[in-house]
């Protein structure tokens, strides 16, 4: 499991520090079956950020994401790995920070396929890419690929109790 290497408080409340367990175990439990919707903010070339839903799940204590590689997410991935990804899960607010590389294992591509499968995204291994009969309209025409987050820190802002707000930050 991917452990934090330092937790901070960010709470100004007296709030206790909230452990990592908390937004991971929802990730666990709640991708693929849950209909949550994420965000991943890209770098554009010019420096000015780019937002954009994308199909997320969390695999094995990492973070996958799913883009067509001629949306200005994945252009922009290609150029410059860094991003964020955002998700509101129950009770929690969670944003991940780290770098977002193209998977191209076969053996991934087909465990986190069955995962978007059990999600109800009939989503095949076609080569290197993913293809399926339907997706996002925002993930361009297929294929599309698979990106894997390696996680920096993640900030949790905790909206029901226990409250709280803390930074994790992970080797990487």
């Amino acid at each position: 499991m991917t452990e934090p290497t330092s937790t901070r408080n960010l709470d100004r409340y007296g709030n206790a520090e909230l452990p990592w367990s908390r937004p991971r175990d929802l990730l666990v439990s709640e991708t693929p079956t849950s209909d949550l919707t994420f965000f991943v903010a890209t770098v554009r070339p010019n420096g000015r950020p780019h937002i954009a839903g994308v199909g997320a799940l969390w695999v094995d204590d990492a973070l996958y994401i799913v883009s067509g590689p001629g949306t200005r997410k994945s252009r922009n991935l290609a150029a410059n790995p860094a991003c964020s990804v955002s998700v509101r899960l129950r009770g929690i607010d969670l944003v991940m920070e780290g770098d977002a590389h193209r998977v191209t294992d076969a053996s991934t591509l087909e465990h986190v396929a069955a995962m978007y499968r059990k999600g109800g995204w009939p989503a095949e291994v076609d080569g290197d890419a993913f293809t399926a009969p339907y997706s996002a309209p925002s993930a361009g025409p297929p294929p599309w690929y698979l990106y894997r987050l390696t996680l920096h820190s993640a900030v949790g802002v905790a909206g029901a109790e226990p409250h709280g707000a803390t930074r994790w930050d992970f080797a990487h």
